[in-house]
């Protein structure tokens, strides 16, 4: 069994396969969207059935309320690649338009994410964390996890309170990141702008979503191993408000019964 000491009981939900935890996930968004609460987004392969399970579900829904809804989005994005914007391919602004924005109808500004444009991207981090905090936090921060244990682009090693930034990339998360640059590592942004451990750690609650046998044993790493600045996910243990979602396949090394 996980220990209580690893994991409080009911943080962690198992589903068959990567469609269920999408549902799953979508669930837990529309229930947040209902509450009014500020959404911590994030980018990638993992989230884009989640993103397509939560469209299908506002579609489904009585116009008066889609409307409501759609008009009180509030919510910011995890990071984008420095010398991005939205016109280019690559960028997480073109990601969200193309995923949320464009099918629901959503305004540029109603899906905040950092300027990759920016002249200064030291600034707008400065800038777009202090947005965050303006804004009252985050409510509902989703995460997913990279192959080297890092969420959001907070790449190893990384301390628990580290504040939003600019930072390099390291070429493992390049390398993970290289689909959706024709599967050249090199093509992909060496640098991005983050939310830190620091903001990700004061949302209120955390949703971390790992899908794939490819993430168990860094998934089992950052669960049961000792927080580490070498596992910027394992900041997450203790987090009041953590809850996980993985399929079996992830969660295919973790000591269940």
């Amino acid at each position: 069994m996980i220990t209580r000491s690893a994991l409080a009981p009911g943080v962690l939900q198992v589903e068959p396969d990567a469609a269920a935890v999408a549902e799953r996930v979508a669930d837990t968004l529309l229930r947040a969207l209902r509450r009014g609460s500020c959404l911590g987004l994030a980018t990638g392969r993992t989230m884009v059935p989640v993103y397509g399970a939560l469209r299908r579900r506002l579609a489904d829904l009585p116009s008066p309320e889609r409307g409501a809804l759609l008009a009180g989005w509030r919510s910011f994005n995890l990071d984008e690649y420095v010398g991005l914007g939205p016109a280019d391919a690559g960028s997480f602004a073109r990601f969200m338009a193309e995923q949320l924005g464009d099918p629901l109808g959503l305004p540029a500004a109603a899906l905040r994410l950092p300027d990759g444009l920016a002249a200064d991207p030291p600034a707008e981090a400065r800038r777009y964390g202090e947005a965050v905090r303006r804004a009252g936090g985050i409510d509902l921060q989703l995460l997913g996890l990279g192959n080297n244990g890092h969420v959001g682009f907070n790449e190893p090693p990384c301390p628990a309170d580290a504040p939003c930034r600019s930072l390099a990339l390291s070429q493992v998360t390049r390398q993970q990141n290289a689909a959706a640059f024709g599967g050249d590592p090199a093509a992909v942004p060496a640098q991005a702008i983050t939310l830190g451990t620091a903001e990700i750690r004061v949302a209120r609650r955390l949703l971390l979503v790992v899908t794939g046998a490819a993430k168990a044993e860094v998934l089992r790493r950052c669960l049961l191993e000792p927080p580490s600045a070498a596992l910027p996910a394992s900041w997450l243990q203790g987090h009041p408000g953590l809850r996980i979602v993985v399929d079996a396949a992830a969660a295919s090394q973790l000591p269940l019964s």
